[in-house]
């Protein structure tokens, strides 16, 4: 038995193929408890790709925070986010602004960045009245599901994200980039193999190219690592599709996916990788006062819609430059 198997032997999980794994425990202070069992908690996930810890009756953002901080460290600034979200302290972040009525598909945090996210972490506070999950799907299972011809072309040529940036949709400059200032802006998207170009009316779009298959950082083993599916025209409620397409033109949307050849990816090959995202996923409602830790490479993650009040606040941990994180061995740079 392995070190890592040994720890997560420490805590009794409870295992369904139709669920997250789930921890149920029963504390009066939460950081303590973390604090002592942070490593079998970690060895979990390694172990698990994700699991939710439930009894630990979290109530506010500091309580989250300070519990977030005994597991994983320092937490991370977002940059590049594609919706807004609000800050609730160093590195904690309300859920991303995003209709309750609409899912946000199935995804992996920042997986467009150079530097993404090793570990989410999600703290319920009030978990809503009906649906509103935060879904997982293990991106291994799913890379060995999808059709091989769909995962050959995009292991070859990647994929390439398209944003155009407003005022009314997605998130702003500021919240992107930390700045307005367009020097500061362009310099970083130099440095992140962005590729840029201001508008006539001074709007930036961006292009940027990743892998949409990449290595585990800690095991090599191949994930299927990306937000293809749910930046993508396709995936958006047709009639929001039409009514931004009819605003900002087909070339213009906030946010769009294409493969790494600049080629539009067809209704049917999103459709597929939806559909077996969904074929792969596991599910358990929130409720007040739950933890859950997600290893962001290896497992992806939704939010399902929702009705009544639900509040989830986010950290973003373990920082990891990738090696295969774009398909070319240059940057693409403008």
């Amino acid at each position: 038995m392995s070190s890592s198997q040994s720890l997560a032997s420490l805590l009794e999980v409870e295992l369904r193929p139709d669920k997250p794994p789930i921890l149920r425990v029963d504390t009066p202070d939460p950081s303590a408890w973390a604090a002592e069992y942070r490593e079998a908690l970690r060895a979990q996930v390694n172990e698990h790709g994700v699991l939710l810890v439930r009894g630990l009756g979290l109530r506010d953002t500091a309580q989250a925070g300070s519990l977030f901080t005994a597991l994983a460290g320092e937490l991370m600034a977002e940059k590049e986010a594609f919706a807004p979200r609000e800050s609730r302290g160093p590195g904690l972040y309300s859920s991303a602004t995003w209709p309750s009525n609409q899912p946000m598909c199935m995804h992996h945090e920042l997986s467009y960045r150079l530097e993404v996210p090793g570990l989410m972490l999600f703290a319920c506070l009030t978990a809503p009245a009906e649906g509103g999950a935060t879904a997982v799907a293990d991106s291994q299972r799913v890379l060995a599901a999808l059709p091989a011809a769909v995962t050959e072309r995009f292991e070859r040529d990647g994929w390439l994200l398209t944003r155009s940036y407003n005022d009314e949709i997605g998130a702003s400059l500021l919240e992107s980039f930390g700045t307005e200032n367009p020097v500061a802006i362009e310099q970083y998207c130099r440095a992140n193999a962005i590729e840029f170009d201001w508008q006539s009316d001074g709007s930036l779009r961006t292009r940027q190219l990743r892998s949409a298959v990449v290595g585990h950082p800690l095991t090599g083993r191949r994930c299927w690592f990306n937000q293809i599916a749910f930046l993508n025209e396709w995936t958006l409620a047709p009639e929001v599709r039409e009514y931004l397409v009819d605003i900002y033109g087909a070339d213009g949307l906030p946010f769009n996916t294409r493969f790494g050849d600049g080629t539009p990816i067809g209704e049917d090959i999103v459709a597929t990788l939806n559909a077996t995202y969904e074929e792969h996923t596991r599910r358990e409602p929130w409720q007040s006062g739950d933890l859950l830790l997600v290893d962001n490479v290896r497992t992806a993650h939704s939010r399902e819609a929702f009705s009544g009040e639900r509040e989830v606040v986010v950290g973003m941990a373990e920082p990891r430059s990738l090696t295969d994180a774009c398909p070319t061995l240059e940057a693409s740079r403008r």
